[in-house]
């Protein structure tokens, strides 16, 4: 991992990359902010966007998701997050068995960036050792800086501590009795990288978390929808759970900027690094064709349980993901796309 240390002195002094939510900025009118997201049939466009490469890493190599349920969490909860994981690169035998359009399509719109070397964003993405913390040793608060301590913690523990390894990335996992630093005012999730003065490496990390009991219209959006939409029905979760099918699509959007902009100097809009627009940032909010401001876009309907979808993953599994920014066509796109 030392090749992932040589930025720390530079950003060191600078604050964590700002984070995620999906839902639209508003004026305090309760109005959408004109601009990029306040059209219904917005799904991104050259014209607004300046994505820019820095010249920094993507995660290349094999990517191995380690979570860190922080927490009480149920088995049922983590066997969801799992299939998602799972999904995202499945064996070509596996891939053969889920339809169209899958979790492992979306992923190949990540792999589409690359470094200065050329070398793509890896198309393998493992599910890797997993650490829990169900006592919650940090408290049930927890600063954005508390975070990378659950992370040291989980690598360095006296027992089956984590690997870490140069294609690693920590997935931080919190339940919903844990508040995280301004969650659910401004941030369903983020990502950055640790400090070696706090874990001891520089290592690519996320934190997510089930905003079930607090914030649901923020965080887990369209399944629960926020006061200011009047006449809008919520979503139909494809797992049942409101709050884990929430999580599922702010992992999805945290993965594909860690993989494309590991070290907040590699793919995003904007010139801060502090304070970037990355590949999912730019498709907030979006879905499906047409998607955009309060409209997710059109979307796929489980027969079923008349539960909302996008992807199909493993196990027979359906999930709910945001679209990102594809590079070589210069607009958000998914798999689900009506134009495919």
């Amino acid at each position: 991992m030392q090749h992932l240390g040589v930025l720390f002195v530079a950003l060191l002094v600078a604050p964590l990359a700002v984070a995620w939510r999906p839902w639209p900025p508003r004026n305090g009118t309760g109005e959408d902010v004109a601009g990029v997201g306040a059209s219904k049939k917005f799904e991104g466009s050259s014209e607004f966007v300046k994505l820019e490469y820095h010249m920094g890493p993507v995660l290349a190599a094999v990517i191995t998701v380690h979570p860190i349920w922080y927490g009480p969490w149920p088995v049922a909860q983590k066997r969801t997050i799992r299939a998602f994981l799972r999904s995202l690169s499945p064996s070509s035998e596996e891939e053969k068995a889920i339809p169209s359009p899958s979790v492992a399509a979306w992923w190949r719109t990540v792999r589409l960036y690359t470094d200065q070397t050329s070398a793509n964003v890896s198309a393998v993405v493992t599910l890797g050792q997993e650490k829990s913390d169900a006592r919650m040793s940090h408290g049930a608060r927890l600063s954005r800086m508390d975070i990378q301590s659950v992370v040291r913690d989980a690598v360095t523990a006296r027992t089956r501590p984590l690997p870490v390894d140069s294609g690693g990335v920590y997935l931080v996992l919190t339940s919903p009795e844990v508040l995280v630093e301004n969650f659910c005012g401004t941030v369903c999730g983020f990502h950055y990288f640790t400090f070696p003065s706090v874990v001891g490496y520089t290592l690519p990390y996320a934190w997510v978390g089930n905003s079930a009991r607090r914030c649901p219209e923020v965080c887990a959006y369209p399944f629960a929808i926020p006061s200011y939409v009047p006449g809008r029905r919520p979503e139909s979760p494809p797992n049942g759970d409101v709050g884990v099918d929430g999580m599922v699509s702010v992992i999805a959007h945290e993965l594909a900027e860690m993989a494309s902009n590991p070290l907040a100097n590699a793919w995003y809009a904007g010139t801060d690094p502090s304070f970037p627009t990355e590949i999912a940032d730019l498709c907030e909010g979006i879905y499906g064709t047409g998607g955009g401001g309060a409209y997710t876009g059109q979307l796929l309907t489980d027969g079923r349980s008349g539960a909302s979808y996008n992807v199909n993953g493993a196990g027979g599994r359906k999930f709910l993901v945001q679209w990102v920014w594809n590079p070589v066509v210069s607009y958000c796109s998914g798999p689900n796309a009506l134009d495919q």
